[in-house]
Formats: C-alpha cells, structure tokens, sequence
C-alpha cells in the first residue's frame, strides 16, 4: 500500500469529523459567505476599473459603492443572525407587503427607473437606486416558511400546500414579469417550485404546476422579440457576432483566454470594453480570464459547499420554520448561481442576472448577505449548536480572564 492509499482514509476520516460538529453548518455558511464577498468586492474592483475611470473619472468609483451595500449588508447579516427567530416572524408579513408595494411604486410613472429595458428600479439618493425585486426574494422565502411551519399538520393536504401561497408567490413572481425582469423572474417561479416539492405537493400537481409556469415564461419569452433572438441564438453565438451573439462570444472569448491559471489579477482584456456587464452578470468571465479554471473552481466549490450546508440545516434541524427558510434560501441561492454560471458557459440563454455575493449590485449584494445571516441563524438549531456556542462563549471569557489576571512580569 503506497503513502497515498494510506493517507486517503486518513484524511476522510478527518472530514467526516469536522462535519459531524454540531457547528460545521454555523462554520461553512460563515465561511463561505466571508471569502464570496471578498472575493466579489476584488473581482468587481477589478472587472469594472476600465469602465469606471471612463465614465466616473476614477476607478475605484463602482468598488466604493459596492463596498457600501457590502457594510450595510454585513450589518443586515449580524441582526438576522442574532435575532430569535419568533421576533423575526413578526416582521415576515409587513416585510412581504411592503416588498410588494416597493415592485408597485417602480410602475408608477416618473417614479419607477428603466435600464436595460427592465422596469424595475427605484431611485434613492446620491445617484443610488434600489432593485425591490431582490428584497421580494427573501420575503418570499420567509413568509412561505412561515406558512408552511403554521400548517405543518395539514401539508398532508394538496389545497393547505397550494393556497395560499401560489397565488401570493405567483402573484409577486407576475409583477416582476411585467418589469420585463425575466431572470428574477425565473429565480422566484423556481424558489415557488422548489417550496413546493419540500413541503411535499404531490407529483400531479407539481406537474401542473410545471406545466403553468412553462407556458407563462414561454408566453413572457414570445412577447419579446429580443428574448427570442437570444433564445434562438445562444446554441449558435456565431451565427450572429454583432448582435445577439456577441455577449456570449466575447464572454467565452474571455475564458478560453484565461486557460487553467488566469492571465493574472487585473490582466484582463475583455473588461476594455468588449465584453458588455463585464462587473455585473457575466463577472465570471473576467474570473475565468484572470484567476482562470482554478479560479472558477474555487467559486463552484465555494457555492456547492453553501448547498451542502444549506441541506444539512433543513434535514438536521427540528423546527419547521427553519427547515423551510433554509430549503428555500439554498433553493434561491443556488437556483441564481446555476443560471448565472450556466449563462456565461453557454448552456443558458443570456438574460440578466447577477452572480450572487460576486457579481455588482448593491441591492442583490445586501438581501443575499441578509439571507446567509438568516441561513447562518437557522443553523444554531441543529442538534448540539446552541451547547457548542455557549461553550465556546465561556471558553473564551476564561482565557480573556486568564489574561486579564496574569501578572506581568518585571
């Protein structure tokens, strides 16, 4: 037996330890989420730095805003992870409500802000503006959960599983339809299935409910002719380089550039100008350029880990409020990521949506750490977590008293 063959079940043992901690989801949700952050505020820094100094005169001008969403969510993050979670449900339906009427305002003329064709901003101050949309995501996953946790006897029963919340959610995800937000669209109608299968709908219904959404994203996808040149073109980019296509090629361009290694932080040449959303949605593209495969990998391997981690709390945990919240919020973020990165490789249509924790976008950036403080507090009621904390607060109060009372010495 080689030096390797001994030290395989070596090292999986060791694994096998570490995540059979009662805190191992409480440290991977944690973790996790600190090195997408840092690792999006470096990448947007340097994806938008062309872009920046041309339009803003510095290129450190769309970093700094970033940072500032960053700040606030961070703060967001440490409430909701600290907050007790019967607090936190007294607030789940004014939040949801007035997350809707924030989608409402965005259609009132002189009020709502367009770009990119989507309807669905709103402006604060300073020349910042608010995505509601995004805050509609957690909303969702907060109120759904508490439905479902209120109802948990019933769920046995198609009618308390479908209503009503398909029709609130249904509701919500058509408004941001008429945005023409398609992408945030498709993460909440996915979110809307995914709750459903967890609280156990049965395979008739989920079908037809399948069968609805399809047929309104494809009716969504229809009334706009640029979707269909998108949908048509994305299997054949080439076929149109000048128009349709162009995002996507210059976007694989930037890959196959970048190779196993990267080209090296900031070496990137598609952030020139060639590729369009070079800091926001196709962000993993100047990732793959600069950081290369291994880059990429890291980013994958990171997500997997918050899905892994996001399942443990929903299948450990004894509280049906946490077990919904943290299905769905694995549910949304991993739902976002698998879109996002299957866009930039190819295998998806191009439309608008972010990378989340990576890619710019204050208001996606703020509700996404947000809902990892959620996550990272549905985590403290795995079996042991609570007793593992509170071990860990003593054992630091004595070795700070410890040090506080040694003698110095003279």
């Amino acid at each position: 037996m080689t030096m390797a063959d001994r030290r395989s079940p070596a090292i999986i043992e060791a694994a096998r330890r570490v995540l059979e901690r009662p805190l191992a989801s409480y440290q991977i949700i944690t973790g996790t989420t600190a090195l997408l952050l840092g690792i999006g505020l470096i990448m947007v820094l340097s994806a938008s730095s062309v872009y920046a100094l041309t339009n803003y005169g510095s290129s450190f001008a769309i970093v700094l805003r970033q940072l500032i969403f960053a700040v606030l969510g961070v703060l967001g993050a440490f409430i909701a992870a600290r907050m007790p979670l019967p607090l936190m449900r007294r607030f789940i339906r004014p939040f949801l409500w007035i997350s809707v009427g924030l989608i409402a305002a965005t259609f009132i003329p002189g009020v709502g802000i367009t770009v990119n064709g989507n309807r669905n901003w709103l402006p604060l101050v300073a020349g910042f503006q608010l995505q509601p949309s995004e805050f509609a995501k957690l909303a969702l996953v907060l109120w759904i959960g508490d439905l479902y946790a209120r109802r948990q006897k019933y769920l046995d029963t198609p009618r308390y599983v479908l209503t009503p919340m398909a029709p609130v959610a249904g509701a919500v995800g058509l408004l941001v339809v008429l945005q023409h937000d398609l992408g945030t669209a498709l993460v909440i109608f996915a979110l809307i299935v995914g709750m459903l299968w967890v609280a156990g709908l049965p395979t008739k219904q989920m079908g037809g409910i399948l069968a609805a959404l399809f047929v309104g994203l494809l009716a969504a996808v229809v009334n706009s002719p640029h979707r269909v040149e998108r949908l048509l073109n994305f299997t054949n980019p080439q076929a149109d380089p000048d128009s349709t296509g162009f995002q996507a090629i210059h976007g694989m361009m930037a890959l196959a550039r970048g190779g196993f290694w990267g080209v090296g932080l900031g070496g990137s040449r598609q952030k020139w100008g060639s590729l369009p959303e070079a800091h926001t949605d196709f962000i993993l593209a100047v990732i793959g350029e600069e950081l290369g495969l291994l880059g990429t990998l890291v980013i994958l391997l990171l997500f997997v880990l918050v899905g892994f981690a996001g399942i443990r709390i929903a299948t450990r945990t004894r509280e049906p409020f946490v077990r919904y919240v943290a299905a769905g919020i694995t549910i949304w973020i991993l739902v976002q990521a698998v879109i996002n990165i299957g866009m930039v490789l190819g295998l998806l249509p191009v439309i608008g949506i972010p990378l989340p924790l990576i890619s710019y976008g204050g208001s996606s950036l703020l509700v996404t750490l947000v809902a990892m403080g959620v996550l990272v507090n549905c985590a403290k009621t795995e079996p042991g977590a609570q007793r593992a904390l509170a071990a860990g607060r003593a054992n630091r109060k004595r070795s700070g008293s410890g040090l506080a009372g040694t003698p110095r010495r003279r």
